[in-house]
């Protein structure tokens, strides 16, 4: 998925793909979430998510909404907000380095 968003270019095949994280519904259910955490190689993180018609991913049609994607650019404290509450503890450290005890 590319995406050019306030003149920057955001590309899930060129960028690492870092953490992931879903809410455990079925894929392609109205409630289904997941969203990936990616480093650009300038260093910029964001997020791809996509979602069912029930979810902040879901775009609004004629008579209702539908599940969709998007992408999601991000500031550092954001990214490691996001691998704070989803990541696990081994893959925030491979991220963002060590942290204190």
């Amino acid at each position: 998925m590319k995406k050019v968003i306030n003149g920057k270019l955001y590309n899930t095949q060129t960028a690492k793909a870092l953490a992931s994280r879903d809410n455990h519904c079925q894929p392609g259910s109205f409630d289904y979430v997941e969203e990936i955490l990616y480093r650009k190689k300038t260093g910029e993180f964001f997020l791809r998510g996509s979602g069912g018609a029930r979810t902040i991913y879901s775009e609004r049609i004629e008579r209702g909404s539908r599940g969709s994607s998007r992408i999601v650019p991000l500031t550092e404290a954001e990214a490691r907000e996001w691998a704070e509450s989803y990541a696990d503890a081994d893959t925030y450290i491979e991220i963002f380095g060590a942290v204190e005890e």
